[in-house]
């Protein structure tokens, strides 16, 4: 039944029906939060075993080394190589961090404002800009807008974002860069088509200082046993010879425990050699018991995908009741389109155009909250105001299906209000 072809009598009718149905869900008073991308109880449980004194040992690295100590600037061995199997790089091209890959980004922009990539300082040049594929990561947006760097909007289909738009921007020397998540993209969970990346391989922007920010934050973050796969990108850039461009981040941040897990970045000789000259004047080096016990409990890729494995276990229910309610609610009704994930951490929701903010508002006098509408833009703006990022993981199973049930009733209620407008 698309709703749009309903007569402004039957709209209005229904909408008396939803409206009592909504009125009895804010009664009960609940309290559901649907706004971060947060691992659930359940999954941080998962890991509890690594906290183990067994998995730090003797305290020594691979080579020896007491990682209660000064020194290592890049990370011990073991975790580099743990890292490097995980991206495809060699492990002299990794640099381990602390435990935010989301603190790397910010040191790098910072960085490339104050010293240059390569080039004059980004600070000493006016009118910089950053392109963004949208519907995209707010907190990407909010370091750039911290440092007062322009965004341009990206659109993005589930082959990745408008590569045609992206060649004909990048003519400017002003746009100094990318940042983007090409796994299981936030919020979409599009990941990048080999053609995608290879085009982004095959860049020839008009910046010398140019930079791609690849924050590949969910490359073992799989739900469905058939799932994506993204090309390499420092494979693919060989062969054009703009390693010197990308710069990939990670972390086990949900792998193990957000906020105590381990971050890394990778790069080209020419930028690890850079980075590190930095560093030996900002750090003495991170955490290396964190790297060791986390090496020890991981162990390598298949230790990691066998723990993601459970992960999955626990997520996979979770999404499929998402998809499963907007399927039986919204389905077919003309008001709303929605991805269909293999892995990440969200569901991109599109509501009927002009209505996000009244359906989070919705939601939030029913008790339901969720990210802010126009979170998933630049700036806060979108310039539809239909995009809503849904992020499964952290509610209960049984919390999740009451909260999507109040979501898909007031995505209805907001299209028809604005419909009969």
């Amino acid at each position: 039944m698309d709703i749009k072809n309903l007569s402004r009598e039957q709209l209005s009718e229904r909408l008396a029906v939803l409206t009592e149905e909504y009125n009895s869900y804010k009664a009960m008073g609940l309290k559901l939060d649907m706004s971060r991308g947060k691992p659930g109880a359940d999954q941080l449980e998962l890991t509890n075993e690594m906290l183990s004194p067994v998995y730090l040992g003797d305290y020594k690295a691979s080579n020896g080394f007491d990682v209660r100590n000064y020194g290592i600037l890049d990370g011990i061995p073991e975790c580099k190589q743990m890292f490097a199997e995980v991206l495809g790089v060699k492990p002299e091209n990794t640099i381990v961090f602390g435990n935010a890959s989301l603190t790397i980004m910010y040191d790098y922009i910072a960085q490339c404002m104050i010293f240059g990539a390569g080039d004059e300082p980004w600070c000493k040049q006016e009118g910089i800009k950053f392109l963004c594929p949208v519907p995209g990561y707010d907190r990407h947006f909010s370091i750039l807008e911290h440092f007062g760097i322009e965004m341009i909007n990206i659109p993005t289909t589930s082959e990745g974002p408008d590569m045609d738009m992206i060649d004909e921007l990048i003519k400017d020397e002003k746009v100094k860069g990318i940042i983007c998540v090409p796994m299981y993209s936030n919020p979409t969970g599009y990941t990048y088509s080999d053609e995608t990346v290879r085009r982004f391989a095959s860049l020839k922007p008009a910046a010398k200082d140019f930079r791609v920010i690849w924050d590949n934050a969910y490359c073992v973050h799989h739900i469905n046993s058939e799932h994506d796969v993204l090309l390499n990108i420092f494979d693919a850039a060989k062969g054009n010879g703009t390693e010197d461009y990308f710069i990939e981040v990670t972390s086990t941040s949900k792998v193990t425990f957000p906020g105590a897990g381990v971050s890394v970045l990778a790069a080209s000789d020419a930028n690890i050699a850079t980075i590190k000259s930095r560093m030996t004047i900002q750090t003495i080096g991170y955490d290396k018991i964190n790297q060791l016990r986390h090496t020890n409990y991981l162990k390598n890729l298949a230790g990691i995908e066998a723990h993601m494995l459970r992960h999955a276990e626990i997520l996979k229910p979770k999404f499929d009741a998402v998809l499963s309610a907007f399927d039986n609610k919204l389905a077919g009704k003309g008001i709303a389109e929605w991805t269909v994930p293999n892995g990440g951490y969200f569901i991109s929701l599109d509501v009927y155009e002009g209505c996000a903010k009244r359906t989070v508002a919705l939601c939030k006098e029913a008790g339901v909250t969720l990210t802010g509408a126009g979170a998933t833009y630049p700036y806060g703006k979108d310039p539809e105001d239909k995009n809503i990022r849904i992020a499964p993981t952290f509610p209960s199973r049984d919390e999740l299906c009451k909260a999507v049930e109040i979501l898909c009733l007031c995505v209805e209620i907001a299209a028809i209000e604005k419909i009969l407008a």
